[in-house]
């Protein structure tokens, strides 16, 4: 069996998307659940100088993995895998876009808010309905992980 370009390409795409799974997975073992325990004291892992800026991944991982995903549909325009590529790659960019539209601007917004020692149980409670949504958003990812693998064995046969 050779590996082609082609199928490298497809499996770096694989790959980086993989790894928006991975980073979202640990986010929601390691970071979500002490951020929202007791907001705003909770937040204060994400403020001042040395604060946690996840935001620094986000924005590199995203359009590396666009323009792999680019690169592959245009590779594998006429194969058998077009279809595949496409249903994750426009179910990507509808994640994108809400995580463009609520989710970060939410999470700024929590993220920011006014350093205190008193729980805010109404921050507690947005922070919760953002962590849900999110763990949707993860399962969504996930799952278009799972066909974008799938679309691996495909043979290279063209598209009727």
């Amino acid at each position: 069996m050779m590996i082609t370009i082609k199928d490298l390409i497809y499996a770096l795409t694989c790959l980086s998307f993989s790894i928006i799974v991975g980073a979202a997975v640990y986010e929601h073992l390691a970071v979500w659940p002490r951020a929202y325990a007791a907001p705003p004291l909770s937040l204060s892992m994400f403020q001042g100088e040395y604060g946690l800026n996840s935001g620094a991944f986000w924005t590199k991982i995203h359009p590396v993995t666009l323009l792999l995903f680019i690169t592959t549909l245009i590779l594998f325009w006429k194969s058998a895998r077009r279809k595949t590529i496409l249903i994750v790659f426009i179910g990507y960019i509808v994640v994108m876009v809400t995580t463009f539209l609520y989710f970060v601007p939410e999470l700024i917004d929590i993220t920011t808010t006014e350093y205190t020692t008193a729980i805010d149980e109404s921050l507690r409670s947005r922070g919760a309905l953002w962590e849900k949504l999110s763990l949707l958003r993860l399962a969504v990812i996930t799952g278009l992980a799972i066909v974008l693998y799938f679309g691996a064995s495909k043979t290279e046969g063209v598209n009727n």
